[in-house]
Parts: C-alpha cells; structure tokens; sequence
C-alpha cells in the first residue's frame, strides 16, 4: 500500500534527522576533517547519496551542526520555569517536541528574574548533560583554523537571534539592579561556558551537579529542587573529593 504524502514527509524528517544526529555523534568521536561521508551514513543505516539530497554536502551538513547549536543556544537565552513533564522544553537531543505534545509554559519574560536567571543556569547545564557530543563538537569548531570560519558565518546567519538573546539575559541582570548588565550577561557566559569546556574534557568526572549549584549560589538563588540528568562517576583514586581527571 502507498503512502500518503504525510508519511513521505514524516519519513522525510526522520530520515534527515537521523543523518543529521549520526553527524554530531561522528563529528565528536572523529573531529570534522576525520570524519567521512561514509562513516556518517553508516552510522545513520542510510545511503550515502541521502546526505547529498538533504544537505547538499559535507560542509553544508556542518552547517546544520552549526545551527543545530545555535537553536538550542537561544532557546536557552528565553528559558523559562522548569518544563512540566511531558510538555515543552524537555530536551531530547536538543530536537523540540510537535507543537500538539507541547503544554505552553508561562511567559518568561513575566517571571520575576531570579527564575529566569535560575532557568537559564540549569538549562544551559541540563543541556550540557544531554548533548555533550553537540557541544564537543561546536568547540572544536571554534577553536580550530580550518573550520573556525564556519562557525564565524553560522553566527552571522543567527545574529539577529544572537543579539536578542543577548539582550534577554542583559534584561534579567537590569531587573536584578545590577550596575552594568552587559558585562554581566558576558561573564555569566563565561562561567557557563568554562563548565562546558570542563565537561568536554573530564566526561563524568567533572562535578556538574555540583558546579550548577555552586552557580546558584553565586548569583543568591535557592538551591534546585532537582538534580540534573546523569550523574558523577568519581575519577579513580578521588577519594570522597571530586577530582576531575581526563584520564579514567
């Protein structure tokens, strides 16, 4: 039997968003230059000529990666209270759920800022703890030469997302009374990028619970009321002291 035009196009979808997630997976084991076509279609059980058809390419793929990245980033800048289970917000990968699965949360903009503050920490880490191989592999992006002009042009087709985003957080530190918000916002990235590095290096050696709480402190919120997914595996030899180690 046939399918509809609607099946097409959700094993369309399907299909592209599985190349799409072998791409990050095979990027972050392998690095962009180290990874081939094949190794990503293979990862994916699909044919090669598929990323060609929904891509264009290999460096057109990376720029999927990219963008994959900067979604999940600026949705971050907006977030609002904890997501209610089964509803909008709950990551899976980064990809959203079908607006029909979706229970809408409050306005974040209506929520007093020491919420939106919170939200935004522990989204920012809560992602770190569900999609490491997308953030190992934004970071090497934007380290190394040969690709650091890829995630330059990335930025620049997010930029208008980039700046508001930017002026939402900037918006919370206003709200707080801070003396200069802009400064603020940047160093809050700062911190929350430096945990992703760490991350990235130590695996679950790193204290991730642990740095999010240390975080809530730092800026006079209460302490989450729930942990974050995944948990620390102490480094061999730690003792009852977190100790993060890259080698295990």
């Amino acid at each position: 039997m046939a399918r509809s035009p609607e099946q097409n196009r959700i094993a369309r979808e399907r299909s592209r968003e599985s190349l799409l997630e072998a791409a990050i997976d095979v990027f972050a084991e392998r690095g962009i230059d180290g990874a081939t076509i094949a190794d990503i279609t293979g990862r994916a059980g699909v044919a090669q000529g598929l990323v060609n058809y929904y891509f264009g390419g290999k460096e057109q793929l990376v720029h999927a990666v990219i963008d994959r990245w900067f979604d999940m980033l600026l949705g971050i800048a907006h977030s609002g209270p904890p997501p209610v289970p089964g509803g909008a917000g709950e990551a899976d990968r980064g990809v959203a759920r079908t607006a029909e699965e979706q229970i809408p949360p409050p306005s974040a903009a209506s929520l007093p800022p020491e919420v939106r503050l919170a939200a935004i920490i522990d989204t920012a880490l809560g992602m770190t703890a569900v999609a490491l191989p997308l953030q190992r592999v934004v970071v090497a992006l934007q380290q190394q030469p040969t690709t650091r002009a890829l995630f330059a042009e990335g930025e620049r087709r997010h930029m208008a997302g980039v700046v508001a985003a930017e002026d939402a957080v900037r918006s919370i530190f206003r709200d707080r009374g801070d003396a200069d918000p802009a400064l603020e916002e940047i160093m809050l990235r700062s911190v929350l990028d430096g945990i992703v590095g760490q991350c990235i290096v130590y695996g679950d050696s790193y204290p991730l619970e642990e740095a999010r709480r240390w975080v809530h402190r730092r800026y006079g919120l209460p302490e989450p009321a729930a942990l974050l997914p995944g948990r620390t595996k102490p480094a061999p030899g730690s003792g009852s002291e977190p100790r993060a180690r890259a080698s295990r």
